[in-house]
């Protein structure tokens, strides 16, 4: 096996600890030698800062209903509330696109360590000052600006992460074994959503309601500060990439990252393949299989968290191992074939599940009437889930998981051997943050707003079926990428990096 060779490792000899590589090492590398360990390391070091990431990102959309009024004010309608929160956790997804461009461009010219340090700092500093910020009723429309402005500082920082991460990975990877390694930094995205959703119950259930809803929806968001420094201090102990290092000693950098991947018109068209016929139907049955599958539970089913958290994170443990066998798959396969399954899967499958949610969570009771607070402001009824099958609806979330896994799994493998090193860390990051970030980000509010207006319409028919009406956009996205992947992407895997080729 390749990765056993006896050659010099690619860290024999290099720089101290945190240190780049000497000249004479970077030209010496070879992915395909590095002993498994370094890769490990590598591995470690970059997926416990992205899970942070994640943790950091996620928190804000999973309390979108909580923080709604406290930072953002009372209309005295739910509804209004959580849309008006996921619009703002909506504008963090835009923004990471032009994140990729910025951080993608600092990793591409200067290197790949450097550029997701500083992306770490920026997404764990602004988490942190959320859980600082004082709340509507003290400071007025300051609260919702500051708010927004620091989504707007995590998406972009969010924006230069992932590309970051596993492009580091990748490089350290041997070529028949990329699908397996990248597989990793895969599982970080589930992983940070799972954490988000064990440290808010856990923090709720030890504090009571009335407690966590005044000020403990603090706590999640200042953990991060805590955890972001650990993750700093781990990741300050990496090399620079050595394959970036090889590049950058032989010239071979480019001088403008972005003139090269969006104005080549080889490189460009692989960015638009690798979008509209890859990460925009990932982007959208991740979200949705993950992110709004939860909310849809939570707001449309009316379960209570503690069952919805119990039915999400059970769904999320069983199926995790799925994203590791699927890139090792599709190092011996090829990713296409395994991407496509999971995005046909997903248009599919996805009413069918959810309709079967429905249909499991039982009836819905009123467990309180709608009445008014002391200070005159409207306070809904709570509605609740009684007698839910748990077990049922953990079975259908894991079978929307498994699609994830299928379409997320090797995607990051496909990615970075479609784009040679010079560019890859800008060339990549683009189309990842647009079909995660703008098709995938905004599933969540898009199903939302489709949901309530299905629900207000005259139509009988549409009135009956409103609750499964949010996910026409996912489903149709899912699909359409299906049809432009079939046709354009091709199917490729184990491309010789050292060789600077790619899939063009």
């Amino acid at each position: 096996m390749h990765q056993n060779l006896p050659q010099r490792d690619a860290y024999a000899g290099a720089a101290p600890l945190g240190g780049t590589p000497t000249a004479d090492d970077a030209v010496a590398h070879d992915n395909n030698a590095v002993s498994t360990g370094k890769i490990w390391q590598v591995i470690t070091a970059s997926s416990v800062g992205t899970v942070i990431e994640w943790y950091d990102f996620y928190i804000f959309g999973s309390l979108a209903a909580i923080i709604g009024p406290v930072l953002f004010g009372s209309t005295g309608k739910i509804e209004d509330t959580i849309l008006g929160t996921l619009a703002v956790f909506g504008a963090g997804f835009v923004v990471r696109p032009f994140g990729a461009l910025f951080f993608g461009r600092i990793g591409d010219m200067i290197g790949r360590k450097y550029t997701f340090l500083l992306t770490l700092l920026i997404m764990g500093g602004a988490t942190f000052i959320t859980g600082l910020i004082p709340s509507y009723d003290k400071i007025g429309l300051a609260a919702p600006i500051i708010v927004t402005l620091l989504r707007l500082l995590q998406g972009l920082a969010l924006g230069g992460e992932y590309g970051g991460a596993t492009t580091y990975v990748a490089e350290h990877s041997p070529d028949n074994k990329r699908g397996y390694y990248t597989s990793f930094i895969q599982i970080t995205a589930t992983a940070g959503l799972l954490l988000s959703v064990l440290v808010i119950v856990a923090t709720r259930k030890t504090m009571g309601e009335a407690a966590f809803k005044e000020w403990g929806w603090r706590i999640p968001f200042l953990l991060s500060g805590l955890l972001v420094i650990a993750s700093y201090y781990i990741r300050r102990k990496l090399h620079e990439s050595p394959l970036f290092a090889k590049a950058k000693s032989e010239g071979k950098t480019s001088t403008n990252p972005l003139r090269e991947s969006f104005v080549n018109p080889v490189n460009r068209r692989l960015v638009l393949i690798s979008l509209f016929g890859a990460t925009m139907g990932q982007g959208v049955v991740w979200y949705t299989g993950q992110f709004y599958a939860y909310s849809f539970m939570q707001n449309t089913l009316k379960l209570d968290i503690v069952d919805a958290s119990v039915v999400l994170c059970t769904a999320l443990i069983l199926a995790t191992p799925f994203f590791v066998y699927f890139g090792s798959l599709s190092d011996r396969i090829g990713r296409k074939r395994i991407i496509m399954m999971g995005l046909l899967c997903g248009a599919l499958f996805t009413f069918p599940i959810f309709h079967g949610l429905k249909q499991f969570a039982g009836p819905i009771t009123e467990v309180t009437a709608a009445t008014v607070d002391a200070t005159g402001k409207a306070v809904p009824a709570v509605m609740k889930a009684l007698e839910p099958n748990l077990i049922a609806m953990t079975a259908l979330v894991f079978c929307l998981v498994l699609f994830v896994t299928m379409a997320y799994g090797p995607i990051a493998a496909y990615l970075v051997e479609l784009f040679p090193t010079k560019v890859r860390y800008t060339s990549l990051s683009l189309p990842y943050h647009i079909g995660n970030g703008v098709f995938g980000g905004f599933v969540p509010l898009i199903a939302t707003a489709l949901t309530l207006r299905a629900a207000a319409s005259d139509s009988p028919f549409i009135k009956e079926h409103s609750t499964l009406a949010g996910l026409v956009y996912p489903v149709g996205i899912a699909l359409l990428c299906w049809f432009i992947g079939q046709a354009l992407m091709k199917d490729v895997r184990n491309v010789k990096l050292m060789d600077d080729t790619s899939a063009a």
